[in-house]
């Protein structure tokens, strides 16, 4: 009973380690209880219209064409006659649902959301339009529904495309924008015929909010500098022009409406965001109607960039405010309460009022920080802290010390140093990638220091060439970034000829286990990995012919998924065999999920782990641990119990750090997984392209995975074959994740906060996961579905 107990304390440890840092970083740091603050003279305008062109960066709506036309000439127009512009500055994570929060509510990301996804917030918090009369909202279901959950009472109205709509593969994804424009139009015309919704759109302080989702989805699909955006962006200045001109007519050009343009955030030239690129914080701002200021010329302005040369604007007055800003600009201008978390401060000189009503408008501003203030304070002198924290000691120090107690002292500093300066590395590879590639370079050179290579020439020499072709890859670009279809296609065909290599050595082999039931499994895998090879080929084509995603590639891939599960159950349990079933199985799902380079890393991946698995048995042989097996022969399912086979040896420390080692290169070789910004949606297109987060995190989840379990199988066979302890590893991850519990942060980028967070999840989750691992690299080597055969009836 001590062993499982121990087991379970254990576990225990671990998951409470896991979860303390969502109570240490991430409680919400939003406070409740507030004053409402309003400004007490009447404000300029009725009513507010407010476009938020999801994905819009600065530089493209604000650039020339290269024949000096604007890219959206209405918008141009407004800035240069009627109204004020700038540039808002977001904050990271420039994601959608931070950067409605920062506009609309006027407080940047609530780092408690991250428990829930990033996908609403965890706590109630006030808006603009939850202080309106009345808020009309059209958009996508992602976004709206956010607002008007948090809303009190029953005045925040969304209406919302199906989620379906938001198809990365449709023809043109600003058929979105059409959408919101033309019920919109729709809306306002039943009012006249509706005298109840006429009353309330007739009333003060009334939104309109239009959330624009087109330009953001065909630069995700096709990159900002892509023709389908920039004819999105000029859609949606003929689509405002349109909003805007049949607002002021039905309220017969009372001039009491105001109107802003902006965007939640920007995009990367390759069609990403999150991070803090300018590209992703720069965002436009265009503002004009009731309230708000006419352009101001001027004859100078400084400002650090040269955008205003580029742009052609040096002669209007550029007013750059910060996201939060826009919420208490919303505010004053109908003249509703400000939001009571936000944090904006009013941008004046967007204003066109009175000195009386810009000072009461900033004392209002000024109170209801304070306000927020002295919540805080009486929090905080109660004895309420925003911020639980804890502390963890964890004991587990009683094998290691007894393996070093064995030792020379010499020795056991020189273990001691190589063992830090190991995890080190390790720890040093999850911010930088190349490390990964000195980590591989040197252990190119492992069989020449350990003198391997004299009894294994030709086999330190492929390990050797392996490794320096491994460590390619952390060399390379993030994958997502430059998409190589055609390399993809390459790796396919490559893995059909390794196949039929294999095959061909199969049939030629005289072993008498072998049966045609086993070259037909060989067979249905190299078909598999075929038809990926063409689906991949046929989907990416189809999409860039606009297209769509082929229904029948479609059933394919979903297909492919299924039955790769099981082929390799079906193969025979020796070892090289059962190895090799699994890679063609998990090749023909991760060639669906590629985009570019990375495809091949699993092929080269596998062949060092192959390698691996025969210098672990020159090595096992050199120190005289144990008499060669023959690998050829070995069978996963007639292997021995080997937890408590021999003494350790500390060439198993050496043993572990590898595993882990190659563990950290499969998660992170080809990109930071932890990284939203380094996802790309078109990794999923050949199984869905309408925007679903969940399904999409699945299966970017599965990819990731898939290096994974081809380490840990190889590192299975590595066990049963030099009869190692699987203990060892755990406490090699346990010394990493100490690291990690200390560099969790709770600001910065989603970037930022997302890969800390994930690095920490990752080595805590790493011992648990292993064991979960583990177990599935046992059944995948060692079980062996046994398909009904058909019975031979004999006549006489």
């Amino acid at each position: 009973m001590g062993i499982p107990v121990f087991i379970l304390a254990g576990l225990l440890v671990h998951c409470v380690f896991l979860v303390s840092i969502f109570e240490i970083y991430f409680s919400s740091p939003l406070v409740h209880g507030m004053t409402p603050q309003q400004t007490p003279l009447p404000p300029p305008a009725k009513r507010l219209v407010l476009f938020v062109a999801d994905g819009l960066r600065a530089d493209s709506l604000y650039e020339l064409n290269s024949n000096n036309t604007p890219q959206a000439p209405y918008l141009r127009g407004i800035l240069e006659n009627n109204g004020s512009w700038g540039i808002s500055h977001t904050r990271v994570p420039t994601e959608s649902r931070p950067g409605h929060v920062a506009l609309i509510a006027g407080f940047y990301e609530d780092v408690s959301a991250v428990a829930k996804g990033w996908k609403e917030n965890p706590v109630e918090f006030d808006s603009v339009f939850n202080e309106s009369k009345y808020t009309w909202s059209w958009g996508s279901p992602d976004i709206l529904p956010m607002f008007a959950k948090g809303a009190t009472g029953d005045h925040v109205y969304t209406f919302c495309y199906t989620a379906e709509s938001e198809d990365f593969g449709a023809q043109d994804a600003a058929e979105l924008d059409m959408w919101v424009f033309d019920h919109v139009k729709s809306f306002f015309n039943s009012s006249r015929s509706n005298q109840t919704l006429f009353s309330a759109l007739n009333e003060e302080k009334v939104v309109l909010f239009l959330h624009l989702l087109g330009i953001d989805t065909n630069g995700h699909a096709h990159r900002p500098n892509s023709r389908e955006y920039k004819e999105n962006i000029k859609k949606v200045d003929e689509g405002v022009k349109e909003i805007a001109s049949m607002i002021d007519n039905f309220y017969g050009n009372d001039g009491k409406t105001a109107f802003i343009l902006t965007s939640d955030h920007g995009m990367t030239d390759w069609g990403s965001h999150g991070a803090g690129h300018p590209s992703e914080t720069l965002t436009p701002l265009i503002v004009w109607g009731a309230g708000v200021n006419y352009p101001q010329k001027v004859t100078s302005q400084f400002f650090e960039d040269n955008f205003l040369k580029e742009w052609k604007l040096e002669n209007l007055k550029r007013l750059d405010v910060n996201q939060a800003d826009i919420a208490p600009l919303m505010a004053s201008l109908i003249g509703v309460p400000f939001p009571l978390n936000s944090v904006g401060t009013l941008p004046l000189e967007y204003l066109n009022n009175s000195a009386h009503f810009k000072a009461e408008s900033m004392f209002t501003n000024a109170v209801q920080i304070l306000e927020q203030f002295k919540v805080t304070k009486h929090m905080v002198k109660k004895g309420i802290s925003l911020n639980n924290s804890c502390c963890y000691v964890l004991p587990l120090i009683q094998d290691l010390a007894a393996n070093l107690l064995s030792l020379r002292i010499g020795q056991s500093m020189g273990f001691l140093l190589v063992c830090a300066l190991g995890i080190e590395i390790l720890v040093f590879s999850f911010f930088y990638r190349s490390t990964l590639t000195i980590g591989l370079l040197v252990f190119a050179g492992w069989p020449v220091i350990t003198q391997l290579w004299v009894q294994a020439k030709t086999t330190a020499l492929i390990w050797t060439l392996l490794c320096v072709l491994l460590a390619i890859f952390p060399l390379m670009p993030v994958v997502g970034r430059e998409p190589n279809i055609p390399l993809v296609i390459a790796t396919g065909l490559l893995t059909l000829l390794i196949s039929c290599f294999s095959l061909t050595s199969l049939c030629n082999s005289k072993n008498k286990y072998r049966n045609n039931e086993d070259l037909k499994v060989h067979f249905y895998q190299m078909l598999s990995v075929a038809l990926s090879t063409y689906v991949v080929s046929s989907t990416h084509d189809s999409l860039k012919n606009k297209q769509g995603l082929p229904v029948l590639n479609q059933i394919i891939s979903w297909m492919t998924l299924v039955s790769s599960s099981v082929l390799p159950l079906l193969s025979p349990t020796f070892l090289f065999q059962r190895l090799f079933s699994i890679l063609l199985s998990l090749m023909s799902i991760y060639l669906l999920l590629s985009t570019g380079y990375e495809a091949l890393f699993p092929l080269v991946l596998s062949g060092l782990m192959f390698v691996w698995i025969s210098m672990e048995q020159e090595a096992l042989q050199h120190y005289g641990l144990s008499l060669k097996p023959k690998l050829a022969v070995f069978n996963f399912s007639y292997a021995t119990d080997i937890t408590q086979f021999r003494q350790l040896h500390l060439d198993d420390v050496r043993r572990a750090f590898f595993f882990v080692f190659f563990i950290v290169t499969a998660f992170f070789g080809t990109g930071n997984i932890a990284s939203v910004n380094s996802f790309d949606p078109a990794s999923v297109y050949c199984f869905l392209t309408v925007f679903s987060p969940f399904m999409m995190g699945g299966l970017l989840v599965l990819k990731v995975v898939i290096p994974f379990v081809l380490v840990s199988c190889a590192f299975e066979a590595v066990q049963v074959t030099t009869q190692l302890s699987s203990k060892r590893y755990s406490k090699c991850c346990f010394c990493i994740s100490k690291h990690f519990f200390f560099l969790v942060k709770d600001y910065g980028s989603w970037l930022d906060i997302g890969t800390s967070i994930s690095h920490y999840v990752l080595v805590m989750s790493l011992t648990i996961f292993m064991m979960l691992m583990n177990g599935l690299a046992q059944l995948l080597t060692t079980q062996r579905l046994e398909l009904p055969r058909r019975t031979k009836h004999h006549f006489t």
